[in-house]
């Protein structure tokens, strides 16, 4: 399935965290906090966009509306909710 997102939206997919501490410990899925970091894997049309497709960024904690396909937790987010581009 493939998604484009409209006028000032932008798709990205979430970057999971890591599942194991650095002493070896495994963490379960529901402790740990949702991460705020993703790729950019498409925009939308709008000229207010400032990232590109493959961009990292960090997007706003509680932004957007998350999905899975293909077993990947993917966001839609407003441009807007995009606060960094890490590099």
């Amino acid at each position: 399935m493939k998604i484009m997102p409209l006028g000032d939206r932008v798709l990205v997919k979430v970057k999971l965290e890591e599942e194991k501490t650095s002493s070896g410990l495994y963490i379960p899925q529901t402790a740990q906090e949702k991460t705020q970091q993703g790729t950019v894997l498409a925009i939308g049309d709008s000229d207010e966009i400032k990232v590109k497709v493959k961009d990292t960024v960090i997007y706003d904690k509680y932004a957007g509306t998350s999905f899975k396909i293909d077993g990947e937790e993917q966001l839609i987010l407003k441009a807007t909710d995009i606060l960094a581009k890490v590099e």
